[in-house]
């Protein structure tokens, strides 16, 4: 897995929130939706990040490393969190991530089917 990388006060905007963990199911519906995969909770990246950004559900993907924020809804619709890139690969072999402005994507999941 990656190890992060620190760029000067790129993360200073971004409050550490709440804590954002997906519920298993939630996970699985993001994972059928994305080209990603789910960084472990016991991951060294995930308690490095938690510490900087809040305990989120971490997601590894060609881009980077990514958590999803809940997303605006309406009533009708069923639940959806946006895409927000955390960290960028600083190479081709991605092994090395470099932490930058959170990004929030124009990529939405939805997270629990309706039932």
């Amino acid at each position: 897995m990656a190890s992060p990388h620190r760029q000067a006060s790129a993360h200073q905007s971004f409050e550490k929130g709440p804590i954002l963990k997906l519920a298993k199911t939630d996970i699985h519906e993001t994972l059928n939706q994305l080209n990603a995969r789910a960084v472990p909770e016991n991951h060294p990246v995930a308690t490095q990040f938690s510490d900087t950004f809040g305990e989120h559900t971490l997601f590894l993907d060609t881009e980077g490393l990514s958590i999803i924020e809940p997303a605006q809804e309406a009533e009708d619709e069923r639940p959806t969190g946006q895409v927000v890139k955390l960290a960028s690969w600083l190479d081709n072999t991605h092994t090395q991530l470099m932490v930058q402005e959170p990004e929030y994507t124009d990529t939405f999941v939805v997270l629990r089917r309706a039932a």
